[in-house]
């Protein structure tokens, strides 16, 4: 198999059985502390934005953007969701996409939906809410948090996600790969292309949150968790 042909969205015989097995009762143990962690982050004003945020990450993720001639990628959305509800419910969106992307559209594999799951709703979560939660507070020791810099935090939060959800694949391939290209092929492919497809992630998740905090900067969860005021 051509390394070319190896992407994110994982589909099945990219890893190994036993690889995938145990990646999907991680993936469900992860998702089980999720929605009991998950509880805090909901109220009556965040469980509605939570599925709009399922909603848009979904049909955005049906849609790839040119990363170079022949190669296109489409967003992950970890860090669009964290930022917006929060890490656990954050985590839960994407699962859910995955699942439904997997089930009802053939969208990666059913085999592989373990291992997308831990890539992209825990690895990519996780790196995104991280690097969000770290460069918010250096923002914050400004006296005012503008809106430019609330774009920057959530571009670059974007791009950490990305590359780190490419980062837990190549390790799983180490572990597991069925797939017959070399460790190396894979780790320079999909690092060299994740952090462009990470431009693209960031200028969306950027923009996204930017329209969110214009309109309503009190439903982001990055922003309420300590509350912020944002001239626009």
């Amino acid at each position: 198999m051509n390394v070319h042909h190896i992407a994110m969205h994982l589909s099945d015989g990219i890893v190994n059985a036993p690889t995938s097995l145990l990646l999907g009762v991680t993936a469900i143990g992860a998702l089980g502390f999720c929605v009991t962690r998950a509880r805090s982050e909901l109220d009556e004003r965040a469980v509605p934005l939570a599925g709009l945020v399922a909603a848009f990450i979904f049909a955005v993720q049906m849609v790839n953007f040119p990363i170079l001639p022949g190669v296109s990628g489409h967003l992950l959305g970890g860090a669009l969701a964290a930022i917006l509800v929060g890490p656990f419910a954050g985590a839960l969106c994407i699962a859910l996409v995955l699942t439904v992307q997997a089930l009802l559209f053939a969208d990666g594999g059913v085999t592989a939906l373990g291992p997308n799951i831990i890539n992209m709703a825990v690895f990519g979560v996780a790196a995104g809410y991280g690097s969000a939660v770290l460069l918010y507070a250096l923002v914050r020791r400004r006296a005012h948090v503008s809106v430019t810099a609330v774009a920057v935090v959530a571009f670059l939060a974007a791009l950490v996600a990305t590359v780190c959800a490419a980062t837990g694949f190549v390790l799983e391939f180490a572990i597991g790969g069925a797939a017959p290209a070399s460790l190396a092929a894979v780790l320079a492919y999909m690092g060299g292309m994740h952090v462009l497809i990470g431009v693209g992630e960031g200028a969306i998740t950027a923009l996204t949150v930017v329209a969110v905090v214009r309109v309503r900067p009190d439903l982001v969860y990055l922003m309420r968790k300590p509350r912020a005021q944002v001239p626009v």
